[in-house]
């Protein structure tokens, strides 16, 4: 080899130490230390991949490991031995394995004091895993069979924004302010695809973003969102909602942006409310739409800078309702771009 290329080879070394932002005898320690299941890029050398090897365990984790990434394997067990010295960890993807949450061994994951990514779906947990580490931003349980929310589960998690519950078995009695206590700074929660009959209880105010579509709700409180003030997305695409189950002033919330209501059972359209910039309503009953009856606003005071409803899209396909869209609905709705019938 040249000289040339040899200060080449220095130098990328060197570089990726940099960038990494780790001591040269670290790198080396941690790329001797990789598992021989699992590939340890040196380029990448905080990162360990050991997905889609057929594991049926967890390897030794080397100790500076950030990032661990263990999907479509066999695992079956979240074994506190293997991560014992993995106390760096920031990341892990243990999605499309066999754990079980009896499988999930006492005192493994709150073990990370830096663990902010936790992805778990598809496995074969019956509830949300515990204790947690109060580092925790993000936690992923899709397409479990999870059907209990421990009582304080989320209790110190003050730093999770993002829980997605989706695809599991949670009912009514499952979604509690006592089950979500503690999780006063989340921003998004998915509940879609579960077996709940009601409007969740106990969400915190802090929720921008709700989804709750493929559930069995037929009916949203009086005053139910009053507690939830920055809602600005929220799906309940495919439920069974009536029109009789939707009080007239249900959505009358300043910061909502996004309403998704496809494939109910509402014979009529909701009360819009002036803020709201996207409204899906395909695949309802509603047979009509009128501007007089939906208009937020008195159309003749409308002023074009404050009091003009902000809607641009409009979704009515999958109705009984006839085109073309009234005359009044457009001149209520000025800044529509897109209407779908």
């Amino acid at each position: 080899m040249s000289s040339n290329m040899v200060l080449l080879c220095i130098v990328s070394l060197l570089g990726m130490v940099l960038s990494q932002d780790m001591p040269y005898d670290e790198l080396m320690a941690q790329i001797q230390a990789c598992p021989q299941q699992c590939h340890c890029p040196p380029n990448f050398p905080r990162a360990v991949y050991c997905d889609n090897k057929g594991l049926k365990s967890i390897p030794q984790i080397p100790p500076f490991t950030w990032y661990l990434y263990l999907q479509n394997n066999q695992i079956q067990v979240l074994s506190a031995d293997a991560l014992r010295n993995a106390t760096q960890l920031r990341w892990i993807n243990l999605s499309r394995n066999k754990i079980t949450s009896e499988g999930v061994e006492k005192g493994t994951l709150d073990a990370m004091p830096r663990l902010e990514h936790l992805y778990m779906d598809d496995n074969l947990l019956s509830w949300v895993p515990f204790p947690l580490p109060a580092s925790l931003e993000r936690l992923s349980l899709c397409r479990n069979r999870i059907s209990k929310i421990p009582d304080g589960v989320f209790l110190g998690l003050d730093k999770l924004t993002l829980l997605d519950l989706q695809g599991n078995k949670l009912m009514d009695d499952a979604v509690t302010e006592v089950s979500l206590k503690g999780l006063s700074n989340l921003v998004q929660i998915n509940l879609a695809k579960n077996q709940l009959s009601s409007m969740p209880l106990g969400l915190p105010p802090t929720t921008t973003q709700l989804f709750l579509d493929g559930n069995n709700i037929d009916k949203i409180p009086v005053n139910y969102f009053k507690g939830l003030p920055k809602v600005a997305f929220l799906r309940l695409n495919h439920n069974k909602l009536g029109s009789s189950g939707i009080p007239q002033n249900a959505f009358n919330i300043s910061s909502i942006l996004d309403l998704q209501l496809s494939h109910n059972l509402l014979t009529e359209v909701p009360l819009i409310p002036p803020g709201l910039e996207h409204l899906y309503l395909d695949h309802n009953n509603i047979k009509s739409v009128s501007g007089s009856n939906i208009c937020p606003v008195d159309v003749e005071t409308m002023t074009a800078n404050d009091s003009t409803p902000r809607l641009r899209y409009l979704r009515l396909d999958g109705n009984n309702i006839e085109p073309p869209i009234p005359r009044d609905v457009i001149l209520c709705f000025r800044l529509l771009r897109s209407i779908v019938i």
